[in-house]
């Protein structure tokens, strides 16, 4: 039995209804048990994800009923091997509040191989909201094989999976173009000037067509489907690779004569299907450009860190459109 004493979860036992109605309870748990291969992690702080939201109003059917949600964490190691006891972790995974418990809670157990001290210049914070953004910008440029020569363009480049996309095609020397449907610009964090264009008052199409002497761009990072879908495939290049990692609407035009001639490459981007140790693998390549300041954490405002007791609210502001990171302190 854990020597640690109980904590408070959030806890999912039904579908909502809709997204005023979220049918969440606040429950004491004991501290998990964990084998030996296992750390006890006491989490700090833990980003709500769109996906940790969807799956509570049951748009996830392959979740696990009841559980608690969460993806992401910072905390505290608490009880496993000694050398490990008392260090700052991190981590996420596609598993966490789906298939297995979740983050959205005080204590969490984890594998031992899952497991990686946080950043040294990270808050336990910011260490908590990094992971299912730059996981999944980092396996899509992976499985698309960017490269310095590619021009890429970004759909929804102010979302923060779209921000994390930003800051590691950058860093890789490729040349990056944004895409939003305001005219607001770029907001985030970039390591080379890039250059934003909005998608409801100019002639996108055109413009990526005559900076890139009519070729297109080789690679599309759509990060919502199907608002862009139909601009993404008018500025596709010979070639090019589009990664899609989620949809509004599941039916979109498709001009099945421009994808064969443009010998173009749909890539499908499911974080949910990467766990927590292949996560851990991600954290290792990008701790140390996180440390050095190459990359960036998100800035975490005071006003979007909840209470566990205010877990609706949280979930609540990041399906409205939040365009900041939402966190859960347990």
């Amino acid at each position: 039995m854990s020597s640690q004493s109980k904590g408070r979860a959030v806890r999912v036992t039904e579908k909502s209804p809709d997204l005023d109605n979220i049918k969440v309870e606040i429950v004491t748990i004991d501290p998990p048990r964990i084998s030996e291969d296992q750390v006890l992690i006491e989490v700090v702080a833990a980003g709500v994800n769109p996906s940790d939201v969807k799956a509570a109003l049951g748009h996830m059917p392959h979740a696990i009923w009841p559980r608690i949600p969460g993806r992401d964490f910072g905390g505290i190691v608490r009880e496993g091997p000694s050398e490990l006891i008392g260090k700052e972790v991190w981590g996420g995974g596609g598993e966490l509040g789906i298939s297995r418990d979740g983050t959205h809670s005080r204590w969490l157990a984890l594998d031992i191989a899952a497991v990686r001290e946080k950043p040294k210049n990270f808050s336990m914070e910011q260490a908590g909201s990094t992971g299912v953004p730059f996981i999944t910008a980092h396996e899509g440029l992976r499985e698309a094989a960017m490269t310095p020569d590619d021009t890429v363009l970004v759909c929804a480049g102010n979302g923060k999976v779209g921000q994390a996309v930003i800051q590691l095609a950058t860093m890789a020397g490729a040349t990056v173009y944004a895409v939003g449907r305001s005219s607001q610009g770029y907001i985030g964090h970039s390591c080379n000037p890039i250059e934003m264009f909005d998608n409801s008052s100019q002639d996108v199409e055109q413009i990526l067509r005559d900076k890139t002497n009519g070729r297109g761009v080789s690679l599309v990072f759509n990060t919502v489907g199907s608002p862009y879908f139909e601009l993404a495939n008018k500025v596709m290049a010979k070639q090019a690779r589009m990664v899609l990692i989620s949809t509004f609407d599941r039916a979109v035009p498709f001009d099945i004569f421009n994808f064969f001639r443009g010998r173009h490459k749909y890539i499908g981007m499911d974080t949910l299907a990467l766990n927590s140790i292949y996560g851990a693998g991600i954290f290792d390549d990008l701790k140390p450009k996180f440390e050095d300041g190459t990359l960036q954490p998100f800035p975490i405002l005071d006003e979007n860190c909840y209470s566990l007791d205010e877990a609706a609210t949280a979930y609540q502001s990041v399906l409205r459109g939040s365009r900041d990171r939402v966190l859960l302190k347990p």
